[in-house]
């Protein structure tokens, strides 16, 4: 999952992107709205955790920006102004979810993931692929019945090859889903987690590679 969070106090955002990054997801960070705006129009996002009161452009006007697009991402709206009026207004202005501060992380961590989930383009909650099954709700991972212990980039890895389906990923295309804007495009960081992640999948290998195309799960699908 790729997330943008918008906030413009610094030790906050970057805590909220560690935190989600934790989680196994790709997380990019704007500390205004115009560097947010710029984010939004260059990567497709599934999730924005945005804070209402922010400098540059402000955060019901980057709401109405991102709603109005045909692809949107979901948003989840910060805010310290938590009464229901407030909750109303951030709602009526396209916001699909509203937390307000301060506010539990666990918490987030589920809204998040459950906007993900709702979003047009998101698939079916069970991901399935040869004799894989991944829940990413649960965040478990089975092969053949057997529970596997992953990380949450293996997790992340192995969840963007089963969405693609039968469809090669390149290396390129796994850092911009799994990792974030600051992974270095030169490294073997994928690779290295691919071996990993093949590894703890077990036998027979069902992680395909096709040299300078990229890889795939052997008959994946949802």
């Amino acid at each position: 999952m790729r997330v943008l969070v918008v906030e413009d106090a610094r030790a906050l955002a970057d805590v909220l992107a560690e935190g989600l990054r934790d989680q196994g997801m790709a997380v990019d960070i704007a500390y205004d709205g115009v560097a947010a705006a710029t984010k939004l129009d260059g990567t497709a996002y599934d999730v924005v955790v945005l804070d209402r009161d922010l400098p540059g452009i402000h955060g019901d006007t980057l709401c109405r920006m991102i709603t109005g697009r045909d692809e949107r991402a979901m948003v989840l709206m910060l805010t310290a102004a938590g009464s229901p009026g407030d909750r109303v207004s951030g709602l009526t202005l396209g916001a699909d979810d509203y937390l307000a501060k301060p506010f539990h992380f666990p918490e987030l961590v589920l809204r998040v993931r459950a906007l993900g989930r709702r979003r047009p383009t998101a698939r079916a909650r069970t991901l399935r692929g040869a004799d894989i099954e991944l829940d990413p709700a649960c965040r478990t991972v089975t092969r053949d019945g057997r529970l596997l212990d992953l990380s949450a980039k293996e997790f992340a890895l192995l969840e963007a090859l089963l969405r693609a389906g039968p469809v090669y990923l390149s290396a390129e295309k796994l850092l911009e889903q799994v990792w974030d804007e600051n992974a270095n495009p030169f490294t073997n960081t994928v690779t290295v987690t691919v071996g990993r992640l093949r590894r703890k999948l077990g036998e027979p290998a069902v992680i395909t590679t096709l040299p300078g195309v990229g890889y795939r799960i052997a008959g994946s699908g949802t």
